[in-house]
């Protein structure tokens, strides 16, 4: 008879008689993958393509039906002036000035980084031929507020050289490197603190009953139970896609079960990024504002998905492609085929979901990176056999399908919305 014997490091042993299916299973639940789990992937993939991408990247396993995950965001890299600074302030005998300026997020500046002024003119050495925008020198930060700067391509103002030009309100400041000193060797620190975001996993479920007279029946086509068993999983993964995108995380009690079931929130609110277009004036331009939002502003990878319902899917497929843009070959990823659309700002993978349709939004899309989609797992999919006929239920054969999960952006600025707006 064979044992299981336990290893010194964790593992597990049998001893006294062969590996069978069973020990496996006891020992290993997750060595060999169940039937339908491993046919879940090939069962429709077009259909719920988010489904299908989190899957195919495999699941992170919770201990709880709560997640609690971290997302890290970049520090700010710009600000804007709130008050002008006005260049008859500087006087002196000396060159390099300090000036108080004053912006809408001072904090992101610290002592030793540099600063471009992208719509201010900078000077050549005399201080009068205008070179290149301003750079300014971060010399302090007052705890009474504003930031005092030197100019580095500055203004000759009365005689003194590197004086800070005149800076309007309104003008946007963009934070650059850090610019040590030859005796330096500490600078300000940086921290970057992880965001903490909760999700619920939901438990989504399938039964597939067949009587043992419907089994033993003669038939036209070879209709059988896995046959009942892949229809169920395609409703299943279908109903899991729309609570995938556009579900509301919430609690909700049950009177009649007496029970709490929660509901899992949809990646559409998770990020807060957002493009809109005219819905009736699709064009080139429109689509490069897409892809220039899509990959700007710390954005993640260069190459992207974008899902859309049937009426962003056939703008994109009227519009004129240029040498700007340009119409790739059909790719396959994750057992998905897609449509390539190739811009300078980076590459979309594009297709159709028929979700969005359903859902009511045919006009609008999202554009997701994989690298920054995560699915957690509570409850792997699996399927479990019910024996109703020795619990004197029915006179079936009987699978439950089962899992509990969820799926969150870790970095939720990798993503966007696309809705239109209707006139």
């Amino acid at each position: 008879m064979s044992t299981i014997i336990n290893g010194t490091s964790g593992g597990s042993h049998i001893s006294g008689g062969p590996l069978t299916t069973q020990l496996s299973a006891e020992v290993s639940p997750s060595l060999l993958r169940n039937e339908i789990d491993d046919r879940i992937v090939k069962i429709r993939p077009m259909a719920t393509p988010i489904d299908q991408i989190s899957r195919w990247a495999g699941a992170r396993n919770c201990g709880s039906m709560v997640v609690d995950y971290y997302s890290v965001d970049t520090k700010p890299t710009t600000a804007k002036m709130v008050v002008m600074y006005d260049e008859v302030g500087i006087a002196g005998a000396t060159s390099h000035q300090v000036a108080t300026i004053y912006t809408d997020n001072d904090v992101i500046f610290e002592p030793s980084e540099t600063i471009l002024v992208p719509s201010v003119k900078g000077y050549k050495d005399d201080g009068i031929t205008p070179a290149g925008s301003l750079v300014l020198y971060v010399v302090s930060r007052p705890d009474s507020g504003g930031v005092n700067v030197m100019a580095a391509n500055g203004k000759c103002f009365d005689e003194v050289y590197n004086c800070v030009p005149s800076i309007a309100a309104g003008v946007e400041l963009v934070r650059m490197g850090r610019a040590a000193t030859e005796l330096d060797v500490q600078t300000a620190q940086f921290e970057a603190m992880p965001t903490k975001s909760r999700n619920y996993c939901q438990i989504f479920k399938a039964q597939v009953e067949q009587s043992t007279l419907q089994k033993i029946a003669n038939k036209e086509v070879g209709w059988t139970f896995n046959d009942q068993e892949e229809v169920a999983i395609i409703d299943m993964r279908l109903g899991m896609e729309k609570n995938f995108l556009f579900g509301h995380m919430s609690r909700v009690y049950d009177p009649h079960k007496r029970e709490e079931v929660l509901l899992t929130g949809g990646i559409w609110n998770q990020t807060p990024r957002e493009c809109r277009y005219a819905a009736h004036n699709f064009t080139t331009d429109t689509l490069v504002e897409i892809s220039r939002m899509a990959f700007t502003e710390n954005a993640g990878s260069k190459r992207k998905l974008l899902i859309g319902g049937s009426g962003l899917i056939e703008a994109l497929n009227k519009m004129e492609y240029t040498k700007v843009i340009a119409a790739g070959d059909t790719v396959t990823k994750w057992g998905i085929d897609f449509n390539e659309i190739h811009t300078k700002f980076g590459t979309l993978y594009v297709l159709h979901s028929e979700v969005f349709d359903a859902c009511g939004h045919s006009l609008d899309g999202i554009v997701i990176d994989p690298e920054y989609l995560t699915k957690y797992s509570h409850v792997p999919f699996r399927t479990e056999t019910l024996d109703l006929k020795k619990s004197g239920v029915r006179n079936t054969d009987a699978i439950v399908i089962t899992e509990a999960s969820c799926l969150v952006l870790r970095y939720p600025q990798a993503h966007m919305k696309i809705t239109a707006q209707i006139p």
